[in-house]
């Protein structure tokens, strides 16, 4: 059976995974790995590998850390798993069959993102467990963080359920006279809903802090219920309406639960433990936006693209009912520190409340907060930018690519948003991850010196990065990019400077030419 090289990749990707688990799981510190199957490897790379491996029974011995002779055993028995002979090519063709398929192709990407984090993950916390000792949790924190942790990633789960179909949602809609193709209708929804956020914002942050917390907790709810339900109808009016009250839920999203979390611990005394809180918090999003994605897909499946928006309304109940009977109301300025109740004696402006005007004074103070602001901001506007235009692109590079599999040539090749949504996610918390460890204090040589990368050089790298892929994703779905720089180039002042871009323009439009590659 002959395997494309795509399918061969694939199955020599899955042996290093099998490897990893294998020394991880070994208990000595001079370790035996396997060797893929020679069968599969003379068949591919015959003339390459037959230098590197001489029989089935070779091995390479590495200095990693112990493990349980129970994790051990584990590991015997996936190694076991490792196809040779014919098993290989039965998994070299179902890797081809799902390959053909846009879930399938997906799903094998979105394997492949969580096998390599689960990694990373299992390494880190080794290396945690050798420098840390186990501390027994107070019962007040973990009442606390189960409190708090619950609601937050159901409503979490509410949003982000409306992510993946949210431009299809809003592209299915006619609205009568108007005029303007999916795109533009779809950006003035969009924009209507930040627009929103950022005229509402300041007011409703002030409102939970005056009103309590709790209270704009179950606000959001409500409100994101609204916006989610008017994906229902088909009157423009009702869907900016709920775009609006979707903007508003945002604020409240981002400030009101984990406001209450802050203003609950101060009244506990248990400050030192929102740090682990809030790193709980976030660490179990990625993986609510992972699930997200999913049965976003499935909610899409059975009832079109507003089945992930009626599904959110689920959630947003659920997680609204657990804050009403769990949570108790705080409001800000209720938890008074020994600091001001010592000095609130013939202070008139103890009690009084931080204004826009005190939060624009402290900028001005400290100009890395501005740095720091502007970098962000930068960045999440051109994440907006790829939030609004990925789905159009992803669909018709999907459908371009894989009309060569489709038996029906007539029929649609639908493109699964839940599965490439949740991809996105995939690498967004192996991006954590990698940051975690690259800039962990643990890291340090054999003279005690941190082998750390700084914070600072990590978010240069990591915009580099960023910049590069959104420049080659531009280039390969884009006409003109090419066009622009030869006019350029024409220039006498520019043809020197340019003309290297041009043929790396060239280049990168040649080898993604091709929807798949992409």
């Amino acid at each position: 059976m002959k395997t494309s090289p795509i399918t061969s990749l694939l199955l020599l990707a899955i042996w290093p995974t099998t490897v990893v688990v294998q020394a991880f799981a070994s208990s000595s510190s001079h370790k035996t790995l396997l060797s893929p199957p020679k069968s599969f490897l003379q068949k591919h790379h015959h003339q390459q590998l037959n230098e590197l491996h001489t029989t089935t029974t070779t091995t390479t011995s590495l200095n990693l850390f112990g493990a349980s002779t129970a994790t051990k055993s584990v590991a015997s028995a996936v190694t076991n798993l490792i196809p040779r002979g014919g098993a290989a090519s039965a998994i070299a063709e179902k890797v081809s069959s799902l390959a053909s398929t846009p879930n399938g192709s997906f799903n094998l990407a979105l394997g492949v993102l969580a096998a390599c984090t689960a990694v990373l993950k299992i390494s880190n916390k080794a290396n945690a467990d050798k420098d840390e000792e186990k501390v027994v949790k107070d019962p007040k924190v973990k009442s606390l963080q189960m409190r708090f942790l619950m609601v937050f990633w159901l409503l979490r789960m509410a949003d982000w359920l409306q992510g993946p179909y949210f431009y299809q949602v809003y592209a299915s809609k006619t609205f009568g006279a108007a005029t303007g193709n999916a795109m533009t209708w779809v950006s003035r929804l969009f924009l209507t809903g930040f627009a929103s956020t950022a005229l509402f914002g300041p007011l409703v942050g002030r409102l939970c802090d005056t009103y309590g917390r709790k209270a704009g907790t179950l606000v959001f709810s409500l409100l994101y219920s609204l916006g989610a339900m008017s994906t229902k109808s088909n009157v423009l009016g009702v869907l900016l309406a709920g775009r609006v009250m979707g903007g508003i839920g945002t604020s409240l999203l981002f400030s009101a639960p984990e406001a209450w979390l802050v203003g609950d611990a101060a009244r506990n005394g248990l400050e030192g433990s929102l740090g682990e809180t809030f790193g709980l918090a976030y660490a179990g999003d990625s993986i609510v936006a992972i699930l997200a994605g999913q049965m976003a897909g499935l909610a899409a499946g059975t009832r079109g693209p507003s089945g992930p928006f009626e599904l959110s309304v689920g959630f947003l109940i659920l997680g609204g009912l657990l804050a009403a009977f769990t949570w108790k109301e705080n409001v800000a300025g209720n938890v008074v520190s020994g600091d001001e109740e010592a000095g609130k004696d013939g202070d008139d402006d103890a009690g009084s409340k931080p204004t826009i005007r005190d939060a624009v004074k402290v900028v001005k103070e400290d100009p890395k907060i501005m740095l720091v602001g502007s970098i962000q901001s930068l960045f999440e506007a051109a994440m907006y930018i790829f939030v609004l235009n990925w789905p159009p692109a992803v669909s018709k590079a999907v459908s371009a690519y894989f009309a060569k599999f489709a038996t029906d040539s007539s029929a649609a090749i639908a493109t699964p948003y839940g599965t490439v949504f949740s991809c996105f996610m995939a690498c967004c918390l192996l991006g954590s991850t990698l940051f975690g460890q690259m800039t962990s204090s643990t890291k340090v040589d054999k003279n005690g010196k941190s082998k750390a990368v700084s914070t600072e050089n990590f978010a240069a790298g990591m915009l580099g990065l960023a910049t590069l892929a959104m420049g080659c994703a531009t280039l390969s779905i884009s006409t003109s990019t090419p066009r622009i720089l030869s006019a350029l180039t024409s220039l006498p002042v520019l043809s020197t400077i340019l003309s290297p871009l041009t043929a790396l323009a060239g280049t990168v439009s040649s080898l993604f030419l091709t929807p798949g590659l992409l």
